[in-house]
């Protein structure tokens, strides 16, 4: 019975096994299972250690997505650019690390209409705002800024820049103001941390991409759509890494992606309502 699972740290409320159920009920899979694990980052090597043959892949959150480069046999070359795995795939033996998360971002800015920016801001500097430059460099994007509450901790991240080939510049959140206007926005910062900056953004952007998907819409979406800027929620660029991973992980391209979408909107509906 193939297995495969979501592990992080907290990880109670990943919609990951929502989408990937949907998926297998979709495909016909009855015998697969997805389940959501628990899993720092000092537990990520035992539980690796542990699996057997059964396994056929891991969907990895925060905050193992670094730490899982050191704990695989290979890597994509995706993966190794940006500094960070959010799959890993289990083939006779060997663990292989890949990331989606880049095909999630450009999936859902181009379903949006959001896909040519030419200037753009990111909010965060962690390996979500990895992911996202390289995303906008697939997207024709050639420089970036961060703005981070300490440059010190954007030092990785802008390697990761370079590495692309993208010029990164660096501010400070409290000045935020020097970074706008901007085509894109892209805020990694988790939960309602980019709020307070609603005010600064809205109307000094064309769009936003909040990789947030719950509570929606946070208050910085809510200012920008009402400034008339294209926002996109967290929850599609959630979906398409999902679709991504499921293609990966199962080996077949006839992914569900309505299917999927549906499961999802229809369970973050029944949380907004309180009945998860």
């Amino acid at each position: 019975m193939p297995r495969a699972a979501v592990l992080g740290s907290p990880i109670a409320h990943s919609l990951s096994p929502t989408l990937h159920r949907a998926a297998y009920a979709a495909m016909g899979l009855s015998g697969w299972t997805y389940e959501a694990v628990e899993c720092d980052e000092a537990g990520l090597a035992p539980f690796l250690d542990g699996l057997d043959g059964d396994w056929a892949g891991l969907s990895l959150t925060m905050p193992l997505k670094r730490t899982a480069l050191a704990l695989v046999d290979e890597v994509s070359e995706l993966a190794a650019t940006v500094g960070g795995a959010n799959t890993v795939l289990l083939r006779e033996g060997c663990r292989y690390g890949d990331n989606t998360d880049v095909y999630g971002i450009v999936t859902a800015l181009t379903e949006a209409g959001a896909a040519a920016p030419r200037t753009v801001t990111i909010l965060g500097a962690g390996a979500t705002a990895a992911s996202a430059l390289a995303a906008l460099h697939e997207l024709g994007v050639r420089s970036a800024t961060l703005c981070v509450r300490s440059r010190a901790r954007a030092r990785e991240t802008c390697a990761v820049g370079r590495r692309l080939g993208l010029r990164v510049e660096t501010t400070e959140l409290d000045g935020l103001e020097r970074a706008l206007p901007a085509d894109l926005v892209v805020s990694t910062l988790p939960g309602r941390a980019a709020d307070p900056y609603a005010d600064r953004i809205a109307g000094a952007c064309g769009a936003l991409f909040d990789v947030v998907y719950a509570p929606w819409p946070t208050a910085l979406a809510q200012a920008v759509e009402e400034a008339g800027g294209v926002v996109v929620g967290g929850f599609p660029m959630l979906l398409h890494q999902a679709v991504r991973q499921v293609a990966l992980m199962t080996g077949r391209e006839d992914v569900p992606v309505e299917a999927m979408r549906a499961a999802g909107e229809a369970e973050l509906a029944a949380r907004a309502a309180g009945v998860r």
